[in-house]
């Protein structure tokens, strides 16, 4: 039995170690306030605010957050201006507390296209928390899982034109390896907020055996009890990773 099928044994998870949310639902929430997109997005960071803390109530050991897509690119100018004045603002004032929170900051994706001074205070932010050892909060930020994949392959297939690796060696492992988030735990729970149910792209090869959760809240309503939902949600699901009923009823007598 593979380390993924024991894992699929224990039919009835208590806890996730690695959840990831697509926080969706920002403008729908400010326009039905008849508020800006922007103040939608304002209202977000509360529920970031609560979900990180609950998360780190409750011993998850990673959480993985969609801030910000490649495709976001294509949002109004305005929108995606405010969202990056947004992100250099909670940066700033949000990463104290993680850090005396013992949380550890990382933040995967494309961030050539951001500006210098929002690369430097990313970088800073993760100097800061890199040692410390409760919650891992990674946040994707123009990130793709399209982009992920063919990353991890551009990169074999210049060890392969290097003479370091044989076609013959690449499998599931090396490219498994060169993904993001290969060092953390599988990806054991993903929520979308909103109702909409579709992943957009996120975490497209760490998503594989996932349980899903397709939270009707928009994220500003989303908050801890809604992120206990979730998790209780995951607590009832059968996980098989393959295999049948039987086989994981057999294994857990």
């Amino acid at each position: 039995m593979t380390d993924m099928q024991s894992r699929g044994a224990q039919a009835m998870p208590s806890m996730p170690r690695h959840v990831a949310i697509i926080m969706d639902g920002n403008n729908r929430w400010a326009r039905a306030r008849g508020l800006s997109s922007a103040q939608g997005h304002r209202a977000g960071v509360e529920s970031l605010r609560a979900v990180i803390r609950r998360a780190a109530q409750r011993r998850i050991e990673a959480l993985t957050l969609f801030a910000f897509s490649s495709e976001n690119w294509r949002r109004p100018s305005a929108e995606v201006s405010a969202l990056m004045e947004l992100f250099m603002l909670v940066l700033k004032r949000e990463v104290k507390k993680l850090h005396d929170n013992d949380i550890r900051l990382s933040i995967i994706g494309d961030r050539q296209r951001f500006s210098l001074s929002l690369q430097r205070q990313m970088a800073r932010a993760e100097d800061l928390t890199q040692h410390n050892a409760g919650l891992h909060l990674i946040v994707a930020a123009n990130y793709g899982g399209r982009w992920d994949i063919a990353g991890a392959a551009r990169r074999l297939a210049q060890r392969v034109a290097d003479g370091e690796l044989a076609p013959a060696a690449i499998d599931e492992a090396a490219l498994n390896d060169e993904i993001c988030l290969h060092d953390e735990p599988p990806v054991d729970l993903c929520i979308r907020t909103s109702g909409e149910q579709r992943i957009s792209n996120f975490l497209l090869w760490q998503l594989a055996y996932a349980e899903f959760v397709f939270a009707p809240e928009l994220w500003p309503d989303f908050d801890a009890a809604a992120f206990d939902a979730a998790m209780d949600a995951f607590h009832r699901r059968q996980r098989r990773f393959g295999m049948t009923q039987q086989q994981i009823e057999v294994s857990g007598a």
